[in-house]
């Protein structure tokens, strides 16, 4: 079964303040959408990363 989460982080590097870097790692998703990382590409912190498990595609408004 595919598992997608999506989710509105409302600041990624808030949201990994927070812990959602850890709570991400827990879910075993095949696709996650986040919405309102209010950053850059550059910006997105390395824990989101997942050791390089995930594709990360980034696209700033």
């Amino acid at each position: 079964m595919l598992k997608i989460i999506t989710i509105n982080t409302n600041g990624i590097r808030s949201a990994v303040n927070k812990g959602f870097h850890l709570w991400l790692a827990k879910q075993d998703a095949d696709i996650v959408c986040i919405q309102e990382l209010k950053a850059q590409p550059n910006e997105v912190p390395d824990e989101i990363n997942l050791d390089g498990t995930f594709y990360r595609y980034v696209h700033c408004a």
